[in-house]
């Protein structure tokens, strides 16, 4: 494989991480699952490529545009949803996901059903690089936050978080429009780097592979979320060689972790220097624990 084809690889990783990492905020760290994610690409996407085809704008201004919009529809979408419980709230969006689609697909202005071409190649894998740090700095920053500290009570018990005081409600709707800008900007990416966008791009089976990954690496794990990102998009790749099987293979690979690690590759923990200098202690004193082991049987 060349350089080009494994930097695509890892371009179109770093494009899902970024809706990823949104998700991540809104189910694993404040508890509301979400079906319609692809939903808010699709805006953040057809939006962007509107100030810069339309209105000519540079790049990264043009993304702030894409994330900007999704995050103000993702806010009137709260406003009638966040107070509904349980499933509800999921239904909910995977309808909003699906209606997008719809109405995308009918709007003549961006092309319709058959998509809108010449988009220009803006995305690359140094600026998806970039995005990507940035985004997980403001992340883990906001998770270490008071605020975050909100969400996660409210994920952990949403009853005992109203009685100490948390505004429950307005958590939920920081947590939802962060998400949404988020997928926004990763829309805008995916844009312009495929330079052709189409309705069925952002299909319920895009929200549904979003929402494997964030379960997949581990729930309440920004890290998680990298290395799900990073896995199950280069693995279809990987399974390349076996052709139609692949996607089979790909299924089952999902499903054996989710059997055998059911809590996600990272089960909620954080790669930091901290936990690398702790799992290195143990290591060894493991390994010295089995030197003198075996030495005291001799």
């Amino acid at each position: 494989m060349g350089n080009e084809y494994i930097l695509g690889i890892f371009t179109l990783a770093g494009i899902n991480l970024m809706t990823v990492l949104g998700l991540s905020l809104l189910t694993g760290f404040t508890g509301l699952f979400s079906f319609g994610h692809a939903g808010f690409m699709a805006i953040g996407g057809y939006a962007t490529a509107l100030m810069t085809l339309n209105f000519h704008w540079p790049f990264i201004p043009s993304l702030m545009v894409g994330g900007l919009a999704a995050a103000l529809v993702s806010a009137v979408l709260g406003k009638v949803t966040l107070k509904l419980k349980g499933d509800y709230f999921c239904i909910a969006t995977l309808g909003f996901g699906e209606a997008v689609r719809l109405i995308l697909d009918n709007v003549q202005t961006f092309g319709g059903a058959r998509g809108w071409p010449g988009i220009p190649h803006y995305t690359n894998f140094w600026n998806v690089l970039g995005i990507n740090i940035v985004a997980i700095i403001i992340l883990a920053n906001l998770i270490h936050s008071r605020h975050g500290r909100n969400m996660i009570a409210v994920r952990e018990e949403e009853l005992a978080s109203q009685i100490v005081g948390i505004n429950v409600f307005k958590y939920k709707m920081i947590s939802l429009v962060i998400s949404a800008a988020y997928a926004g900007i990763a829309g805008g990416m995916m844009g312009h780097y495929m330079t052709f966008l189409q309705p069925k791009m952002f299909s319920l089976v895009k929200s549904t592979e979003l929402t494997i990954i964030v379960i997949f690496g581990g729930l309440g794990s920004i890290s998680g979320s990298v290395l799900g990102a990073l896995v199950l998009t280069s693995l279809p790749e990987i399974l390349r060689a076996f052709s139609s099987w692949r996607l089979v293979f790909y299924g089952l690979a999902v499903i054996f972790i989710m059997i055998s690690r059911p809590e996600g590759l990272m089960g909620g923990y954080e790669l930091t220097p901290s936990s690398m200098k702790r799992l290195y202690r143990n290591i060894v004193s493991k390994r010295s624990k089995a030197v003198h082991s075996a030495g005291g049987d001799k």
